[in-house]
C-alpha cells in the first residue's frame, strides 16, 4: 500500500510565504505525477499544480507566478513553495500522485490546513 503523507500547512498573513512537502512511502516502486491540490471552504477541489516524472509542470492560472512545485521522483517527495500568499489561497492542501505500471494507481494524502488571514 502506498502512503502520502503532507507538512507545512497553518496560519499566515496575506503576503507570507508556507513550503508545503509530501513524501510518498509504502509499497511504491514510482510515480508518474505527483501534484497538490486544494479545497477551499465551500467549494470543490481544485488542482493547484503538478509535476511529471520528467519535469514537466502545470499551475492553476491564480497561483502562477506565486507557486513553485518540485519534485524529487527518485524519493518519492514533492514540495509546493507558496510565495505572495492571498486570502483567497485558504483551504485544505492535498497532496496527490499517479501510479506507474508497475503500482499503478491514484493515491491521496490527509490533507493539510492552509489559512492565509487578510
Amino acid at each position: 500500500q502506498v502512503r502520502l503523507a503532507e507538512s507545512g500547512g497553518g496560519l499566515v498573513q496575506a503576503g507570507g510565504s508556507l513550503r508545503l512537502s509530501c513524501a510518498a512511502s509504502g509499497s511504491l516502486f514510482s510515480l508518474n505525477i505527483m501534484g497538490w491540490y486544494r479545497q477551499p471552504p465551500g467549494k470543490q477541489r481544485e488542482l493547484v499544480a503538478d509535476i511529471s516524472i520528467t519535469g514537466i509542470t502545470n499551475y492553476a492560472d491564480s497561483v502562477k507566478g506565486r507557486f513553485t512545485i518540485s519534485g524529487d521522483f527518485a524519493k518519492n517527495t514533492v514540495f509546493l513553495q507558496m510565495n505572495s500568499l492571498k486570502f483567497e489561497d485558504t483551504g485544505v492542501y492535498y497532496c496527490a500522485a499517479k501510479g506507474g505500471a508497475i503500482t499503478p494507481g491514484d493515491y491521496w494524502g490527509q490533507g493539510t490546513q492552509v489559512t492565509v488571514s487578510s
